[in-house]
């Protein structure tokens, strides 16, 4: 039978699942190798009456009941917290050597300073509770606080051994900090409706749980809940210095839906349940309606088309003059310059598109960036109803991890999933946290715990694997293939497999028509520990790790709306052809380095270029991460490894997984979609260093080449082109989009072969000038088109364009050009590094990268230096060995030999001081800026 509306289409194994789980954490973690076993416990036994008959009440008739946890009350376990955490706490005391006045609670320890804070800070609110009249003072009532895991203070103190159950539920729901809210406007509410929410705001819902035994059960995310038994409100926080706030905005909201006759008993107005799609009340609303069929818009093919025109007769150009040569001279020989063609085509066609896209964006039009088409939604979708038997979809965070810092990282991140969660959750819908941590097993025991007490008390789900270990030294280890250059496929390939065996054995399960929340919850325990216990220590695991509809995939260092789930499950819902609905995003800036700011500049040119692209038409691309993607559609699309024999979805033998995998989908006949509407809500970290960007551009060249070329060896064997590259030339995908494509790949070799082109001009020019066929354009003129077309009509349309939908031209203009010297300086500099990458994949070489980094690292100047030197120490060479020989050339050889004049020595001049001045001018530890 089918359990929970709320997990639909999660796997193909098994469709009737619950809505959120939480299985009790492990242990401490071992060693890395080591195993992490889950300490079975018994979950506290809560009554849940029948009473409440609403779709979302707390009873076994297969709706949804609240996320399973489990509690232990067991006072070992509590000690051994209190006795870990002071241990810990102890040695930072040893270490800090702090030194107050006498007298001071300061010089305390650390453990003793936390118990007065505390207790401060309990008695504080608990005074405030009583100022605002919050309390009656009868038991049940009061302020709950947590001080370590497993440790709570209460005022007032009888809360703790009274016949309520506050203190015990509260701990089991393993919150920060939790207060009472007993008014007579709530008690009036709660006797008027048997529902299982009350309606405290236009679209959101604040859900009734029946009796306190049922808060360990409730919808976490919501940060509140009424209390049907004792009529009161309990509300919670990860800070407690926000409890009064949000309390209070719950019931300044309440008191303005009474006092403006707004529906306050979620007694909404009654339509058809048939009908999927929320009524339109006015025009704003009928503005979100979608189109019935979504148009293609053509005006990328146009400007497609027009490059091609230029490109061919940019080319016809050039052999004009060789046609003119031929019967001047009738020097056959230059027909040679045939196989030069296709090459300089593929390396142009940027180049012509990038003009013709600047002139469309000063003349042509921009109506279609604020329209809805086939692959670009400028506007919001119409939101469907919550009021249906399977309720709204259930939606799933994943977020791979690595070694990212818990506190300076992760958490913020998590902060901002679970203001959207909170969001969603007050509208009717459901969802869970899934991080796949790669680190986990990595780090010191110390820190693995911190990470797994932390998930643990903002119910995350998480899986780790073991550390990468293919050719073990210690007979005893066990050997583990973390497969994939860059490992993120393999590590969300790992997770989710883990994931379907548990949906595997939830499967072979008879459901009784008795069966309720809470043997669903047993059940996905038994099987999360059958899987775990299969693994032998290999996996470790917790918390829900279920699949649901939608997939929402973001990085470790991620900012999404609070408002975006309905959104986006609503386009998804209406659209069943779209697999992945790509978010643009915006940039999250966590220094005020000057590198760091001009990264942040590129990278918002290059998300409204990609938005005009696709809202003209183009098809969008999926960057992996910030996207809704469709698990159904996932499935299917699975494949089995060949190496291991596993059911994997991501690709693990290239560094461009997103590509493969938007590729298959769209092999399937699905679409990409690039959503605009939520604006800069979704942001993105960026390269805090010079090193960090550099490794980037360095792997989407050797993705690139990967993508298209196998490496020189297998030539003669499997051909020059990948698989891959021919799937996509015959997939389904739109001719302008593959050109779109190919030109995007052909400017990394542009690039790439940027240096070699102006070395070999230097002396073509320096030595040959005047003999030169006239098929050849020198680099002097090609940098002239360059800075014409990039650096002046590029910021010149790009402003252009930001003022015709945002305004402010001479602002647009001044910001643009403010980071050409940046840019110009980069983008020179950039040459023998993405030429490095493609010829280390060209010819077989292991190019390792590290993980980006997420933190400031403080660095001296001197310590900087040397890193400098060690980095870039080829390219130092190559500049000074190539300055020497400009210098040389100029004065020193015999006046034959001599190149003095300007063309030739230009553009060699400007990519050694580009190449020379990258690591130096653009570190942010050796300049600041700051004038």
């Amino acid at each position: 039978m089918t359990f929970l509306g709320n997990y639909r289409s999660k796997s193909k194994k098994d469709q009737g699942q619950p809505e959120n789980e939480k299985q009790n954490s492990p242990e401490p973690a071992a060693p890395t190798g080591g195993t992490a076993p889950i300490n079975p416990t018994t979950p506290i036994s809560a009554s849940i009456p029948q009473s409440l008959n609403s779709p979302e009440a707390y009873h076994s008739n297969g709706s949804r009941l609240g996320p399973w946890t489990e509690y232990s009350n067991d006072p070992s376990i509590s000690a051994n917290a209190q006795s870990r955490n002071s241990l810990h706490n102890s040695r930072l005391w040893s270490q800090s050597g702090l030194s107050y006045p006498s007298g001071d609670f300061r010089n305390a320890s650390p453990a003793q300073i936390q118990d007065i804070k505390c207790e401060v800070m309990v008695n504080w609110l608990h005074s405030k509770q009583e100022e605002r009249i919050w309390t009656t003072g009868e038991p049940g009532e009061g302020v709950v606080l947590k001080k370590s895991k497993g440790t709570y203070v209460c005022c007032p103190i009888d809360l703790q051994h009274d016949d309520s159950q506050l203190y015990q539920m509260v701990a089991a729901l393993n919150v920060r900090a939790a207060m009472t809210v007993n008014t007579r406007v709530i008690k009036l509410l709660l006797a008027r409706t048997d529902l299982s929410y009350v309606q405290i705001d236009p679209g959101l819902r604040l859900q009734v749980i029946p009796n306190i035994e049922a808060l360990p059960y409730c919808q976490k995310y919501q940060s509140a809940a009424f209390v049907a038994s004792t009529q009161l409100l309990i509300v919670w926080e990860d800070d407690p210095k926000r409890l009064l706030e949000h309390a209070g905005y719950i019931q300044d909201t309440l008191m303005k839906m009474i006092w403006e006759g707004d529906p306050t008993l979620g007694m909404e107005d009654k339509t058809d349940p048939d009908v999927n799609v929320l009524p339109i009340d006015d025009a704003e609303e009928a503005d979100l309606a979608p189109d019935k069929e979504r148009r293609v818009i053509l005006i990328q093919a146009v400007l497609t088309a027009a490059t091609i025109v230029l490109v061919m007769a940019a080319m016809g150009s050039g052999w004009r003059n060789v046609a003119i040569e031929l019967v001047v001279d009738g020097n056959w020989i230059r027909l040679a310059f045939l196989a030069c063609m296709l090459p300089q085509m593929w390396l142009s066609l940027f180049f012509f598109q990038a003009l013709v896209g600047n002139i469309a964006q000063i003349i042509g039009p921009t109506r279609q960036m604020s329209q809805n088409s086939r692959y670009y939604s400028g506007k919001k979708p119409r939101r469907i109803r919550r009021d249906t038997p399977a309720g709204l979809p259930h939606v799933t965070i994943q977020m791979p991890v690595y070694k990212e810092g818990l506190h300076a990282v992760i958490e913020p991140t998590i902060r901002s999933i679970k203001a959207a969660i909170s969001t969603y959750e007050l509208q009717g819908g459901t969802a869970n946290v899934f991080i796949n941590d790669d680190g986990m097993q990595l780090v010191s025991p110390e820190e693995a715990t911190e990470r797994q007490e932390f998930y643990e008390e903002h119910r995350i789900g998480w899986v780790a694997r073991p550390k990468h270990n293919p050719k073990p030294k210690n007979p005893e280890e066990r050997t583990f293939n973390r497969r994939g250059k860059f490992k993120k496929a393999s590590n969300m390939n790992y997770a989710l497999n883990v994931s379907d065996k548990i949906e595997i054995l939830l499967s072979t399960i008879q459901r009784t028509d008795g069966w309720n929340q809470k043997d669903e919850n047993t059940a996905y325990g038994e099987a999360l520990r059958t899987v775990i216990d299969a693994t032998k220590g290999e996996t470790w695991a917790d918390g829900n790790i279920r699949m649901g509809d939608y997939i929402l995939l973001i990085d470790s260092d991620t900012r999404v709306p609070e408002d975006c789930l309905l959104d986006a499950v609503s386009e998804l819902e209406q659209d069943k052809a779209v697999a992945i609905l790509q978010f643009s995003s915006g940039v999250m800036n966590v220094t005020t380095s000057f590198f760091e700011k001009g990264i942040t500049f590129f990278t918002n040119l290059i998300y409204t270029q990609i938005n005009y692209a696709v809202a003209n038409g183009d098809v969008a691309p999926f960057v992996g991460h910030n996207a809704f993607l469709r698990w159904e559609a996932m499935q299917k699309i699975h494949y089995n490894c060949k190496y291991d024999g596993t059911e994997k979805y991501w690709s693990e033998k290239t560094v461009s997984e997103d590509f493969d995998m938007a590729l298959r989908l769209q092999s399937l006949g699905y679409l990409v979609r690039l959503g605009a509407y939520q604006g800069d809500g979704f942001k993105e970290g960026v390269s805090l260093t010079v090193y960090d960007e550099l490794a980037r551009w360095e792997k989407y060249a050797y993705g690139c080449n990967e993508l298209m070329f196998h490496p020189l060896r297998y030539w003669f064997t499997k051909g020059p082109f990948t698989r891959l590259f021919k799937n996509f030339m015959v997939s389904k995908m739109p001719l302008p989009s593959k050109i779109t494509i190919l030109a995007y790949i052909g400017t990394y070799y542009a690039l790439g072969s940027a240096w070699l082109l102006t070395v070999t001009n230097y002396f073509l020019i320096g030595w040959f000038n005047g003999f030169l066929d006239h098929y050849y354009v020198d680099s002097f003129k090609i940098y002239f088109a360059i800075i014409v077309v990039f650096t002046a009509l590029g910021n010149i349309s790009l402003a252009w364009l930001r003022y015709r939908l945002e305004g402010h031209l001479l602002r647009n203009l001044l910001t643009n050009f403010k980071w050409v010297p940046l840019l110009v300086i980069f983008l020179g500099g950039v040459s023998l590094h993405i030429s490095q990458a493609l010829l280390s994949h060209m010819f077989g070489y292991d190019m390792q990268w590290g993980a980006t980094a997420k933190e400031v690292e403080n660095v001296t100047f001197f310590e900087e230096i040397p890193r400098v030197i060690k980095r870039f120490k080829y390219t130092f060479v190559f500049c000074i060995v190539m300055t020497a020989t400009i210098v040389v050339l100029a004065t020193v050889v015999p006046f034959q030999w001599r190149i003095e004049f300007f063309t030739p020595i230009w553009p060699l001049a400007c990519c050694i001081l580009s190449h020379f001045l990258l690591p130096i001018v653009l570190n942010p530890n050796l300049m600041l800026f700051t004038w």
